[in-house]
């Protein structure tokens, strides 16, 4: 999943460029995360993110519900303490984020489809947040019957560490965002979750 963060990538342009790029090298699901943004600001550019990843990726967006299902998004994330929403009439995925085993049960508990767990390693996106480790991933991988995904400083060198720890995938922002070429790097990262996979069969 690539996470969005038009300070990195530069304005809208810029950031439905870099992730049609990822797209191509390989990401499989986008979440819209642009916090500073109002929903009247934010439907815009989810419109222009599904046409880049229509029929190529899932779109998730975090924030209003209401913004999802105008912009034909896959789904919405949700931060921790976030109240859970009314589930639409048609296929669609919620997640949250969790940095807590305490919080990763009650989300799976409330019918959650993923979870986005960590920061894991040092991160520039929540530079105040201590990293949790792999343990965290290990922890909540045991206890929940869905996804979960690693995020906070994940880069090719560290898939293999949340990987072996359970995690079903990871969430990356800068490493993609920074990169010269979002889809060398998508790529890179996608190869790395191939060949990093465990060929022991998981139940989510």
């Amino acid at each position: 999943m690539l996470i969005t963060d038009r300070c990195l990538a530069g304005e809208a342009d810029a950031l439905v460029h870099a992730v049609s790029e990822a797209v191509e090298g390989g990401v499989t699901a986008v979440q819209l995360r642009e916090k500073d943004l109002l929903p009247k600001e934010l439907l815009p550019l989810a419109q222009r993110l599904r046409i880049v990843t229509r029929g190529r990726a899932a779109l998730i967006v975090n924030g209003p519900l209401e913004v999802a299902l105008a912009a034909e998004a896959d789904g919405v994330h949700l931060p921790e303490h976030a109240p859970m929403v009314a589930r639409p009439q048609r296929p669609f995925f919620i997640g949250r984020s969790v940095h807590s085993l305490e919080a990763a049960i009650a989300a799976w508990a409330e019918c959650s489809d993923y979870l986005i767990a960590g920061p894991i390693f040092e991160t520039a996106s929540h530079p105040t947040a201590a990293p949790a480790g792999p343990q965290l991933i290990e922890s909540i991988a045991v206890a929940v019957a869905i996804p979960v995904l690693a995020v906070g400083g994940i880069t090719v060198e560290r898939v293999g560490d949340v990987l072996r720890a359970g995690a079903a995938g990871v969430a990356v922002i800068s490493d993609i965002l920074s990169a010269q070429s979002p889809a060398n790097a998508a790529r890179r990262l996608k190869n790395a979750l191939t060949e990093e996979s465990s060929p022991v069969e998981r139940v989510y």
